[in-house]
C-alpha cells in the first residue's frame, strides 16, 4: 500500500515516522534530563520502520519476512540490552556535556534519526511496493543465503561480546583492567565486528531485489562502517583506553597482538606488517593515541604499571563503552 502516490518506497512515511519518533523521545530526555531512553529511542526506531513497512506492503512475502524477522530481532536485542546497561550504570558519559545544553542535546538527536533512517534503507526497499515485481516466491537466490550467513555471524558476535563485556565490567575483580575474555581475546571491538556484518547482511539480501534507486541500500552497512570505524566508535574507545593503559606493558602487547575489529588468533595478527594490518584489518592510524605527547589528546601520565591491577588497586574506573552498535 502506497501512503504517498509517487512514492513507491514508502520513503516519505519512513522519514515522517522517524522524525516524529526522535523528536517525541528528545523531548522527554532534554525535559527531564536522563539518558535511559536514548539508545532505546534508536534501537526501537529501527523495528517501527521494519513492521510498518512490512505491513504496509501487504504482499507477506517469505523475503520480507526474513529481512523484517532479522531486523526486528537485532533491533529488539540491541535496544532492551541497551535500555538494562543505562539502568544499571545510571548515566552515559557521552552527554555530560550536552545534558544542559539543548542545541547540542538536539544535534545527537538529528544525527541519531538520519543513523535510522539510512541504515532501515535496505528493510524499506524490500518491503516497499515497488518491489512487489521483483518477489520470487520460490526461489532463494544466492544473495538471500550470503546475507543470511553474514546476519548470522553478525548477531552472534555483537551479543556474545556485548555479554562478555557486560559481565567482565560488573565484576568487581576487573576493576581497572581492560576486557580481554572471549572473543575480546581476538578482537579489541567484536560487538563492533558483529554491528557491521550483520547489516552487510542485511543490505546483500536485499540486492535480491534491487533496481533503479533502491541501490542506495548500499548506504546501510556503509554508513555503519564508517560511523564506527572513523568517527564515534573505534577511535574514541582506542584514545580512551591508550591514555587509560599506555603505561602497561602488558597492555601493549596486547594491543600489538590483537585485531582492532576482525577477529583473529592472536599469533597470526601479531607477525603481520603494519601495512597488511592497516589495508586488511582496519588498524588506521588515528587508533594510535599511545604516544605520551600525541597533541591530540595531551593527558598527564600516569606511574608506570607492569600488570593489569587487582581488585585492590586505586585504579581508574573501566572505560565506558561510547556505542555499543
Amino acid at each position: 500500500m502506497l501512503v504517498f502516490e509517487a512514492d513507491t518506497n514508502n520513503l516519505s512515511i519512513c522519514a515522517i515516522v522517524t522524525v516524529a519518533m526522535q523528536f517525541s523521545f528528545f523531548m522527554v530526555a532534554c525535559t527531564c534530563k536522563f539518558d535511559k531512553v536514548t539508545d532505546f529511542a534508536g534501537g526501537t526506531n529501527f523495528v517501527v520502520l521494519a513492521v510498518l513497512t512490512f505491513l504496509l506492503s501487504w504482499t507477506f512475502h517469505w523475503r520480507q519476512i526474513l529481512v523484517t524477522g532479522l531486523v526486528v530481532l537485532w533491533g529488539l536485542r540491541l535496544s532492551g540490552y541497551l535500555l538494562y546497561r543505562i539502568i544499571k550504570i545510571g548515566e552515559d558519559d557521552r552527554f555530560d556535556d550536552k545534558r544542559s545544553d539543548p542545541l547540542r542535546f538536539a544535534i545527537f538527536w538529528i544525527f541519531q534519526a538520519v543513523w535510522v533512517f539510512t541504515v532501515s534503507l535496505p528493510v524499506i526497499f524490500v518491503n516497499a511496493p515497488s518491489s512487489a515485481v521483483y518477489l520470487n516466491t520460490d526461489t532463494f537466490t544466492p544473495m538471500d543465503i550470503i546475507g543470511s550467513i553474514f546476519f548470522a555471524i553478525g548477531i552472534f558476535s555483537e551479543t556474545i561480546s556485548d555479554q562478555q563485556k557486560f559481565s567482565f565490567r560488573n565484576n568487581p575483580d576487573n576493576r581497572g583492567k581492560w576486557c580481554q575474555v572471549g572473543l575480546w581475546k581476538i578482537s579489541r571491538h567484536p560487538n563492533y565486528f558483529g554491528e557491521i556484518m550483520l547489516w552487510i547482511g542485511v543490505y546483500i539480501i536485499s540486492t535480491s531485489i534491487c533496481s533503479g534507486g533502491q541501490w542506495a541500500g548500499v548506504l546501510s552497512p556503509v554508513f555503519t562502517a564508517s560511523i564506527l570505524l572513523f568517527f564515534s566508535g573505534i577511535p574514541l574507545l582506542e584514545q580512551k583506553s591508550d591514555q587509560r593503559h599506555r603505561m602497561k606493558e602488558e597492555y601493549l602487547d596486547f594491543k600489538k597482538k590483537t585485531s582492532p575489529l576482525i577477529p583473529l588468533p592472536t599469533s597470526c595478527y601479531a607477525v603481520l606488517p603494519p601495512f597488511l594490518k592497516c589495508l586488511f584489518c582496519c588498524e588506521f592510524p588515528l587508533y594510535n593515541y599511545l604516544d605520551v605527547n600525541d597533541e591530540r589528546s595531551p593527558i598527564t601520565s600516569p606511574p608506570p604499571i607492569t600488570s593489569q591491577p587487582g581488585a585492590s588497586a586505586k585504579s581508574e574506573d573501566l572505560v565506558l563503552v561510547v556505542e555499543e552498535n
